[in-house]
């Protein structure tokens, strides 16, 4: 596992952006499998930068989304699918065919997990995977104790998950349960990159990065993987006892 320490957020989502760019370009056909959350805002606004003038193109590229909340309609305020709309995905020439989110609405949840892991797979898998990190560990929405061979499912989400979300609900009521993409899915991306920032953050860097593997730290998992980057800010990395370029 790769870590590399940015000056500050900014620097950060440059990087990621073009960690993320340069993927696409090398393959325009890549499968990315994208998070959501504040982390990540600058990096999209950056690609969406990149795109307007560049050219940078996301025509044929494949785009998955780690998670959604189980319950909440596609088009509410607070969905993953208006998160991604808003920010990335009608702000780019991605093909709507070629845009896909856990289907939080399905009669069947677990059916549409299995439909949406089926989807991953004859995809190709993702080439690369962006990550957040939870103040917990959690990587998608696998909460502390996710099973490291899992598939995507429906989770519970953590109270301390729920109540740093709560921001997103002018009702404050957040969904108790989410779908998400599993540890093994994100395990077997061909390439992963997790990003954090701020020093809320640090306590959960440290851990996955200098603790033992363990499914108690569910990023830790990233220690194993063979080609996995962590992109930090100086406060995300305050929390290291080692110190890294």
């Amino acid at each position: 596992m790769k870590v590399r320490v940015l000056h500050d957020y900014e620097a950060l989502s440059l990087a990621a952006a073009g960690e993320v760019a340069a993927a696409v370009r090398e393959r325009p056909d890549a499968v990315l499998l994208l998070p959501t959350g504040s982390t990540p805002l600058g990096m999209y606004r950056r690609l969406v930068e990149m795109h307007r003038r560049s050219g940078l193109s996301f025509s044929r590229t494949t785009f998955f989304n780690l998670d959604e909340y189980l319950g909440l309609p596609p088009d509410h305020p607070a969905s993953y699918r208006t998160y991604m709309l808003k920010n990335l995905y009608s702000l780019i020439d991605a093909d709507p065919d070629r845009i896909h989110f856990p289907d939080g609405t399905a009669p069947d949840p677990e059916a549409a997990c299995e439909r949406y892991e089926t989807a991953i797979r004859e995809a190709g898998g993702a080439d690369l995977c962006v990550l957040g990190i939870g103040r917990n560990g959690h990587i998608g929405f696998n909460e502390p104790g996710a099973p490291f061979d899992s598939r995507t499912r429906v989770v519970r989400l953590a109270e301390s998950t729920r109540r740093v979300n709560a921001s997103d609900f002018p009702s404050g009521r957040v969904p108790e349960r989410a779908i998400t993409a599993g540890m093994a899915t994100i395990f077997e991306s061909r390439r992963i990159l997790l990003l954090a920032s701020g020093a809320d953050k640090a306590r959960a860097v440290a851990a996955a990065v200098e603790g033992p593997v363990s499914e108690t730290v569910p990023a830790s998992i990233l220690q194993r993987h063979p080609d996995a980057t962590l992109l930090l800010d100086q406060e995300a990395a305050s929390g290291l006892a080692s110190p890294v370029a």
